[in-house]
């Protein structure tokens, strides 16, 4: 099955296009384990409690990657997991290198940690990308940067070029050349009006990941609605991590699954049917 079906039926499935953060604080997660059992445990729990009530999950791999083994070795507990509930996994990786070393990150990322689909970054042209879409072909997803939430991102994707087009809209094209069935964008969920600017551009046919909804002040509600005015929602990911990952937080609990589930189940409800 090709990837954009995956995300088609199981947004169906779930009735849902929530896609779940993934981003390991060891501070922040209320265990009394070593490393690896604490993020393990951690994100288990919540997926016991959230499987079927999203549409993806996204593991952040700098996240687990700042604990060292203990913390990739989570990454590949978790990922196995995902599988056995059905769960698509976004690895959040953004590689991005020469034509061989992208050959190398994709092998890792689809081979080794047998993630559905990855995050890449495009600024090293199409030989740095092209590694990566060529496993759409074998039923996995690519996400390509197109247009980021962080703040930082004026200082390059907002420049215009001699064409008058910023960059982000030049990505934008040459993701819908490069593409091929399962190719996606990252497109952050706090601009609304350059979201709907690539979701037309794309015509509604390329999934889109989109990051920045909740803790980083993007409304799920008014993404749902740009998404719902071209092509097949279904196809489409909206992201929060931190806002479900600790919710619990908040309200003064330590059941973080449940508090997990209820940021999920609200999340859904701002979306609306899908």
């Amino acid at each position: 099955m090709l990837f954009t079906e995956k995300l088609r039926q199981k947004a169906g499935e779930a009735n849902s296009i929530v896609c779940l953060g993934m981003d390991p604080v060891i501070d922040k997660i209320p265990l009394k384990l070593d490393v690896q059992k604490n993020i393990t445990k951690f994100y288990a729990d919540i997926l016991e409690a959230t499987a079927d009530k999203i549409g993806a999950a996204k593991p952040n791999y700098a996240f687990f990657a700042q604990y060292g083994f203990p913390g990739l070795k989570a990454l590949k507990e978790i990922i196995s997991i995902c599988k056995k509930k059905n769960v698509i996994t976004i690895l959040d990786a953004k590689r991005g290198d020469t034509g061989k070393s992208s050959e190398a990150y994709a092998k890792e990322i689809f081979d080794f940690w047998k993630a559905d689909a990855a995050t890449i970054s495009p600024y090293m042209g199409k030989d740095s990308v092209m590694p990566f879409i060529k496993y759409c072909g074998k039923g996995k997803g690519v996400y390509i940067l197109v247009r980021t939430s962080n703040p930082g991102a004026n200082d390059v994707q907002e420049i215009s070029s001699s064409s008058n087009k910023k960059i982000f809209a030049i990505v934008a094209e040459k993701v819908s050349e490069w593409k091929k069935e399962g190719t996606g964008a990252v497109v952050g969920a706090t601009n609304t009006a350059e979201l709907s600017q690539i979701n037309e551009l794309f015509q509604g046919k390329i999934p889109l990941l989109i990051p920045g909804a909740g803790a980083q002040g993007g409304s799920a509600k008014e993404v749902a609605e740009v998404l719902k005015r071209a092509g097949d929602i279904k196809i489409h990911r909206i992201n929060s991590s931190r806002s479900i990952n600790y919710a619990y937080i908040e309200q003064d609990t330590d059941d973080y699954a449940g508090e997990a589930a209820k940021a999920v189940d609200q999340l859904n409800r701002e979306i609306g049917k899908v």
